[in-house]
């Protein structure tokens, strides 16, 4: 199987976005399921404040991150250092984990199953590695589901390039409706399946969320990649990231982001 492509790649603009997740933001619906102790595998931990945040509510458990490569991976190390956490840091394919049967009480993947190209084998593998007794959690975003006003054009534009450019890496962007249908492919056989948003609305979320698209549009592999399929080019993207820049200055933005969650047993 062909090495997974990472859609948005890891420059500064996408970093930026990362790193302002939070347990309480995005793994809500994981953490009364968290006890100290538990040995915590975190599948796609990016710069690692995530995962550092789960790493707490299970200390002293055990740590074990997974990225993609050693540039991912050094990014883990380096934020899980910056906040005192312990951990093992490991490359390795989702697809096949390097990990014995029952490794993990908690096994744990944000916005990962949207990026992969078999989602269904991931969970098989997340659900070999998970301990009996033990949880799988999943969240990702479900683009097509995504709401604003005001009714920027170039929004509709962004949204459409985004789509195409996530597919081409064989990626689904609305991987947030279809985690449960994976995870019972899988072969779970107790899936609860939830929803949350990230929902931007206050002056200074406004600026930030479109101020971070509109570098991210032009300044990362998204928008590079956009070009090279020929969706567009370099005046397009300007184009784009000035209505992100529209929108955000508009009194009445609003921007909510729906994502899908799955928790799994069994």
């Amino acid at each position: 199987m062909e090495p997974p492509t990472y859609t948005h790649g890891h420059d500064e603009a996408v970093l930026r976005s990362h790193r302002w997740r939070t347990a309480e933001n995005s793994a809500a619906y994981l953490l009364p399921h968290l006890r100290p102790g538990q040995r915590l595998l975190d599948v796609g931990s990016g710069p690692g404040t995530l995962t550092a945040d789960l790493a707490e509510r299970v200390a002293p458990g055990p740590v074990t991150a997974v990225e993609i490569d050693e540039a991912a991976a050094a990014l883990t190390r380096q934020g899980l250092a910056e906040r005192g956490v312990e951990g093992e840091v490991r490359v390795a394919d989702a697809h096949a984990l390097p990990f014995e049967d029952g490794s993990f009480d908690v096994v744990h993947a944000h916005q990962t199953l949207q990026h992969v190209a078999d989602p269904v084998r991931v969970l098989r593998e997340l659900r070999r590695v998970c301990a009996p007794g033990g949880v799988v959690a999943a969240r990702d975003s479900d683009y097509p589901a995504f709401a604003w006003f005001p009714e920027v054009p170039e929004l509709d534009e962004w949204l459409a390039l985004y789509l195409r450019v996530a597919r081409s890496d064989g990626g689904e962007p609305s991987a947030g409706r279809r985690l449960r249908s994976w995870a019972l492919e899988a072969g779970f056989t107790d899936v609860a399946g939830s929803s949350t948003t990230w929902c931007f609305a206050s002056a200074d979320e406004v600026a930030w969320w479109g101020g971070l698209w509109a570098d991210r549009v032009q300044g990362t592999r998204v928008g590079a990649r956009a070009v090279e399929l020929g969706l567009t080019d370099r005046d397009g993207l300007r184009r784009i990231a000035d209505g992100w820049r529209r929108w955000a200055a508009a009194p009445d933005a609003w921007f909510s982001s729906l994502h899908g969650e799955v928790l799994c047993r069994g």
